[in-house]
C-alpha cells in the first residue's frame, strides 16, 4: 500500500494553511498564526464531546486533525456553547497577554479553514453534530 497523499503532503498543506490564516487574521507570522489558530481551536475543542472531537480532527488535514489533540484531556467534559462574542473572548484570552487573536479571530480561521480543507467532507461532518457548533465554523 502506498502512503495516502493527505500524509505525503501533510506538511506542505499545514503550511498553506497557516499562511492563508495568517493574511486573513493579518498576523506577522506563523507562528503567531499557530496561537491563534490553536486558541480558536481549543474554544471549539472544549464543547464537543470525545466522539465528536475526534470525528472533527478526522475530517481536517492530518496536522490540523493532531493540532486539535494536541493538549487535550478527554476526560474533561465539555462545556456548553455560547455567544459567539463570548466564545471570542474565550479564544482570545487563551494565552493571556501573548495573544493577538482579533475579536474577528474565530470567523477569520473558519474562513481560511474552509479554504484548506475538503470541503464535502467537512460539512458532513459538521451536520453530524450540534447546530452550535455549526454555527462556530460558519463564514459571515
Amino acid at each position: 500500500m502506498t502512503v495516502p497523499p493527505d500524509f505525503v503532503h501533510a506538511s506542505r498543506d499545514l503550511e498553506r494553511f497557516l499562511l492563508d490564516a495568517r493574511d486573513q487574521l493579518s498576523h506577522a507570522t506563523t507562528h503567531q498564526t499557530w496561537q491563534s489558530v490553536f486558541a480558536v481551536i481549543v474554544t471549539f475543542r472544549a464543547r464537543l464531546t470525545v466522539p465528536q472531537v475526534i470525528a472533527f480532527a478526522q475530517a481536517l488535514p492530518p496536522l490540523l486533525g493532531a493540532m486539535v489533540l494536541l493538549d487535550w484531556d478527554p476526560s474533561v467534559e465539555p462545556k456548553p456553547f455560547a455567544s459567539r462574542a463570548e466564545l471570542a473572548r474565550e479564544a482570545m484570552a487563551f494565552r493571556g497577554d501573548h495573544s493577538i487573536l482579533p475579536e474577528s479571530g474565530i470567523a477569520d480561521v473558519a474562513a481560511a479553514l474552509w479554504r484548506n480543507v475538503d470541503r464535502r467532507g467537512f460539512e458532513r461532518l459538521l451536520e453530524t453534530l450540534p447546530t452550535e457548533a455549526r454555527d462556530f465554523w460558519a463564514v459571515p
